[in-house]
Order: C-alpha cells, then sequence, then structure tokens
C-alpha cells in the first residue's frame, strides 16, 4: 500500500480536511498539525468520535446465568441479546427438566408433590428476575421497560414483545438507560 504525498514543509497537506481551506481541522473538527499524517477512519460515521463502543458485552451461557441471578431485580440499565436469550434457555431447560421429573415419577403420590413444589418454586423464584431481564432487554433496543405489558394483549401481544425482544441493540440506548444502579456485568 502505497502512502499519499505527504506535505513537505511547505503547508500543503496531504488531507483536504487538513488544509486551510477546511480551517486546518480533521475530520471530526479537531484541530490538525500542519504537517500531520493522519490516516482516515472509513468506519468513523458508524462509531462516536472517542471511539467507545456502548454496546453491552456478549455473554457466553455461563456467564448469561451468573448475571441473570445476580442481577436478580435490577430492573435499570440495559441486557444485551445474548445475555437475555441464554437466560432464557436456560430457564427453559429447568422447566423441561422438571416436567421430565414430574413424567418419570409416574403415580407416585409423594413424589409427585415434591415436583409440584419444585415446579412452583422456581416459578415463583423466577417471576422477577425474569420480568428485570425483559426490560432490561427492553431498554438495550431504546424502549420504555413498561412495553413488557404488551404480553398482555391476547393473542398477538406476546408476538409483539417477542420482536422487540429479538432485535439487536440501539446505539443510542444508553444516553438514556445507563443511569445508576447499573446492572452487574461479571
Amino acid at each position: 500500500m502505497t502512502e499519499p504525498n505527504r506535505s513537505d514543509n511547505s503547508g500543503a497537506s496531504a488531507w483536504p480536511s487538513q488544509s486551510p481551506a477546511h480551517g486546518g481541522r480533521d475530520q471530526f473538527g479537531q484541530p490538525s498539525a500542519a504537517n500531520s499524517y493522519q490516516v482516515p477512519d472509513p468506519y468513523s460515521q458508524y462509531s462516536n468520535p472517542a471511539g467507545e463502543s456502548h454496546r453491552r458485552p456478549h455473554a457466553s451461557f455461563g456467564d448469561a446465568i451468573k448475571l441473570y441471578f445476580k442481577n436478580y431485580a435490577v430492573f435499570e440499565g440495559r441486557a444485551s441479546r445474548s445475555e437475555y436469550w441464554w437466560s432464557a434457555l436456560f430457564v427453559t431447560l429447568v422447566y423441561i427438566a422438571l416436567s421430565a421429573l414430574s413424567a418419570a415419577s409416574g403415580g407416585s403420590q409423594g413424589s409427585s408433590m415434591i415436583v409440584v413444589l419444585l415446579y412452583a418454586v422456581w416459578t415463583l423464584g423466577n417471576l422477577v428476575p425474569s420480568l428485570a431481564i425483559q426490560v432490561r432487554r427492553l431498554h438495550d433496543t431504546n424502549r420504555s421497560g413498561w412495553w413488557v405489558l404488551i404480553s398482555l394483549i391476547p393473542l398477538i401481544g406476546w408476538i409483539w414483545l417477542l420482536v422487540y425482544l429479538i432485535q439487536d441493540s440501539d446505539e443510542n440506548a444508553w444516553q438514556t438507560y445507563d443511569k445508576e444502579p447499573l446492572p452487574a456485568t461479571e
């Protein structure tokens, strides 16, 4: 790759944005040195000038479960798409295991009651964290957490909510929803 013609000490610049015609400013409006060489960032239009990424980090299966229980009742902040869906998979797998246990217990009265009790404890124990992670996931798509109530509309409500939960993160959501207390990230 060849380097563009750099300016010699004549004051001419290699990049038009650094020329005196542009006020000697770079692409972000910052003053630039007359003889400096800067490679323009072709992706600058897709990121903020400071180069910071405000996306929630991708969560592995284990991290998502850990965050699910650490942020048990945190309705503030955001949850990444992977964090939400890995925890949803975990909760579903536990429900499947409890259903299999119920089927395996057969007609035995005592063991059947224990499985029903476990099922009830698991359901009640996951009511608050499942609502909290849905609210945080909606925040990550730059929507209010109150959109979770749309699932109460018969037939189409849960589909509507599902579409919102599937969507990618909004790059501007951090400006509205990253306020204290933030959910744990580790």
